[in-house]
């Protein structure tokens, strides 16, 4: 079941937080985030990381590196690359440009001869345009869960009503008392901690007047807080809580994903999923990894960076997985951690296996499992489904042969066509051309 070495690395599906950031904010019940920006510091952060995945990944003298990964010249076959592009877009996607630039840095093999002969090499010295998928929280659900989902909501106000909750909350109201004069004017209930943290945080990261006059321990203090608040939101003693949506949705990515890479003849090899903190808590704690590894209950830091590396079975036997997890910037490496009762490398078909009841693998099961049917989708699914009982309604009544035979042919027709309608809204048909991609290089911050 499990190995301390295990076999060698065949792939590896990330998932990345995004990197520093300023003005950001977000509703401490829907937790829908607005006004944010990358920094230069994000971006640094982010073109780090991906240096040091291509000398984990793409290293020779690297004992986890992938046999033939190419990053001198990317191969576009051998990666797929998803960005959220939901409220925190902007940073996310950024975020995600700098990585690919650290992965696959400018190189003069980056070229092309002309018929005349010219050698042609991109700018910069080589500069490698890299794809990435964005992912539109309208039209996909995967990478935010939790955005619009009423029973998410739902399930926040009951957090905050619980008895270890209130505990806290009135353990500290000394500490939340002493913070309006560091807050600029935003509230200080303990409901609002995430937003308590990220300003003291922020700040004293850009401000040099936070930084010199936030007493000593107030920054860890809070961090602590925010650990607790946030786990006990973005988590759920039952794998199909509605606490794990955050989890629940990303997982059928990842393990996609990882079966693509244990597949020989697929050539993918390295999968990065971009986007916020919150599927990190509900992913912890559904493997198991937080409850073994009380350190993991909490948010994760700017790039922070889980890694599902897939392995070599033993003895010719099935493809594992291995959680490793990289706690932002200034962590050292990768450090492996123990999951599922303490297992340290899991076969594949065991993992796809325990999740696969509680993963929300279709927007249909999202609008169920959030009790929409208005938003992202739900709205479209809702009239074909009560456009399809109206039709089987009117096939009861009585009419001739000749013309129940015509009835049939119409309803066929229009439930096919709504159905394609709803398919093509939900973007998972389409016609005459494919969903655009971002590449290096480009930002939607740089739109008009």
């Amino acid at each position: 079941m499990s190995s301390s070495d295990g076999g060698k690395v065949l792939g590896t599906v990330l998932l990345i937080r995004h990197g520093d950031r300023q003005g950001f904010y977000q509703s401490s019940t829907s937790y829908t985030p607005s006004g944010t920006h990358i920094t230069p510091l994000g971006n640094v952060q982010h073109f780090q990381l991906g240096q040091f995945l291509r000398s984990v990944y793409a290293n020779e003298s690297s004992p986890s590196n992938i046999e033939g990964f190419e990053t001198e010249v990317a191969d576009q076959d051998q990666y797929k690359i998803r960005a959220d592009a939901g409220g925190e877009g902007g940073v996310v996607i950024n975020s995600a440009l700098s990585l690919t630039a650290g992965l696959f840095p400018a190189s003069e093999a980056y070229n092309t001869t002309l018929a005349d002969g010219t050698e042609i090499v991109a700018p910069m010295g080589g500069y490698q345009t890299i794809p990435i998928e964005t992912i539109e929280p309208d039209n996909d659900i995967s990478m935010e869960g939790w955005t619009q989902c009423g029973k998410f909501a739902e399930w926040t106000q009951q957090v905050y009503k619980s008895d270890a909750y209130q505990k806290m909350a009135e353990e500290n109201a000394d500490f939340l008392a002493e913070l309006p004069r560091y807050m600029d004017g935003r509230p200080t209930s303990f409901d609002n901690m995430w937003n308590i943290h990220d300003f003291l945080n922020v700040n004293s990261i850009h401000d040099p007047r936070m930084l010199e006059n936030l007493p000593e321990g107030y920054l860890a203090r809070a961090r602590a807080l925010t650990n607790f608040h946030q786990f006990g939101v973005f988590s759920s003693p039952q794998l199909d809580g509605i606490g794990n949506i955050a989890g629940r949705t990303v997982l059928p990515l990842i393990v996609n994903d990882m079966f693509r890479i244990a597949n020989s003849s697929d050539p993918l090899k390295l999968a990065y999923n971009a986007g916020s903190y919150k599927p990190f808590i509900s992913l912890f704690k559904m493997t198991g990894a937080a409850d073994e590894n009380p350190e993991l209950r909490g948010f994760v830091n700017y790039a922070g960076t889980v890694a599902f590396e897939v392995r070599e079975g033993l003895d010719g036997g099935e493809a594992t997985v291995r959680l490793n997890f990289k706690n932002g910037t200034n962590a050292e490496g990768f450090t492996n951690y123990s999951w599922f009762n303490g297992t340290t490398d899991v076969p594949l078909s065991q993992f796809r296996d325990y999740f696969a009841p509680s993963m929300v693998t279709t927007t249909a099961q999202w609008c169920d499992a959030c009790s929409n049917s208005v938003d992202r989708g739900c709205a479209a699914l809702e009239d074909a489904k009560l456009f399809g009982a109206s039709m089987a309604g009117r096939e009861g009544e009585a009419v001739s042969a000749l013309g129940a035979g015509f009835i049939g042919a119409g309803v066929s027709i229009a439930v096919f066509a709504t159905a394609l309608g709803v398919l093509y809204f939900l973007g998972l048909l389409v016609f005459g051309r494919r969903k655009p991609t971002i590449t290096k290089g480009y930002s939607i911050e740089d739109k008009a």
